[in-house]
């Protein structure tokens, strides 16, 4: 079947299509991605403003089209933690249904941790072992562990690259001081998580997956996007830390001429870095390993599982 996954999240609203049964692997068939930035979007009070809300029922019906267009027989709607924590979050989902016809899932913190492990663990298979998980997105940082298909542990952090660039880098570039205030934060909020995590047994690998980190490893000189999803792409704390404070000094014109980082994302790169590096230094994380399905595609995996069998 044909299946159409919605993810509204706090960077983009992104349709994802693809041609699916129970039992293999999804095909990628089309993807139409909108810029929406909610995290630049909210009042002092928490809330999506009127224009956030307008601009995502537009975007959200622009992806429906698209999803009829292609044939999707069965659309997955969700939307994740620029939604899920705005204080008008009802209002919001409402307007968008009442205009679309399309019913958000809200997914929960640990949700799209459990979700994002789930694709991470179908793409490396068994013998990966005991994996440990990381996911920067616009608001969120996710963070999960385990041997099997449901992870032991997971967390979500109100530590994305969005959320994080809005409330604390006003600057472009942004002020040293302001820098180092956000490297502060983000590192105290992963501490706090780091010992339910060092209780269980080491990861055997650790995984990261989605745009900020796959811009962190091509800038760094992994393989292109172009090159296929089997191309094995890594990313080095060590080359991590040496990049960190090149971003500082750049203004987001500048990122965007990196390889790899595209102009949408170039002013929340740095935040970006700084969450991955943290992560990696708290963790112990030497490298990682970057994986090309993440949260659409477990999302699309939790589907075919509940399918009947044929």
């Amino acid at each position: 079947m044909r299946l159409g996954v919605l993810d509204v999240g706090s960077n983009t609203v992104h349709l994802l299509v693809v041609d699916a049964h129970p039992g293999a692997r999804p095909l990628p068939a089309y993807s139409h991605k909108a810029a929406l930035k909610l995290a630049e979007l909210l009042e002092a009070d928490g809330s999506i403003s009127h224009e956030g809300v307008e601009r995502m029922a537009v975007t959200v019906a622009e992806a429906l089209e698209v999803s009829e267009e292609k044939g999707v027989e069965a659309l997955l709607p969700f939307a994740t933690s620029a939604v899920r924590e705005a204080a008008n979050a009802e209002h919001a989902l409402a307007r968008v249904a009442e205009e679309t016809g399309v019913k958000l899932e809200v997914l929960s913190g640990a949700d799209e941790a459990r979700l994002t492990f789930l694709a991470v663990r179908r793409w490396f298979g068994w013998s990966a072992g005991r994996l440990l998980v990381l996911d920067i997105g616009g608001g969120s940082l996710e963070i999960a562990y385990g041997l099997d298909e449901d992870p032991d542990a997971a967390v979500s952090l109100p530590l994305g690259a969005g959320r994080l660039t809005a409330g604390w880098l006003p600057g472009d570039p942004p002020d040293a001081a302001d820098v180092r205030a956000l490297r502060r934060h983000v590192r105290a909020e992963i501490a706090r998580t780091v010992g339910d995590f060092n209780r269980l047994s080491p990861p055997d690998r650790v995984v990261a997956t989605s745009k900020t980190f796959k811009q962190l490893a091509r800038m760094a000189g992994a393989p292109r996007s172009a090159d296929g999803p089997y191309a094995q792409r890594a990313l080095s704390r060590g080359c991590l830390q040496e990049w960190v404070p090149k971003l500082a000094a750049m203004p987001a014109e500048e990122r965007a001429e990196l390889p790899g980082v595209s102009e949408g994302r170039a002013r929340q790169l740095l935040a970006g870095a700084l969450v991955a590096e943290a992560a990696m230094d708290l963790f112990r994380v030497d490298a990682l390993e970057i994986c090309p399905w993440a949260l659409r595609e477990g999302v699309i995996l939790r589907r075919l599982d509940r399918l009947p069998a044929v």
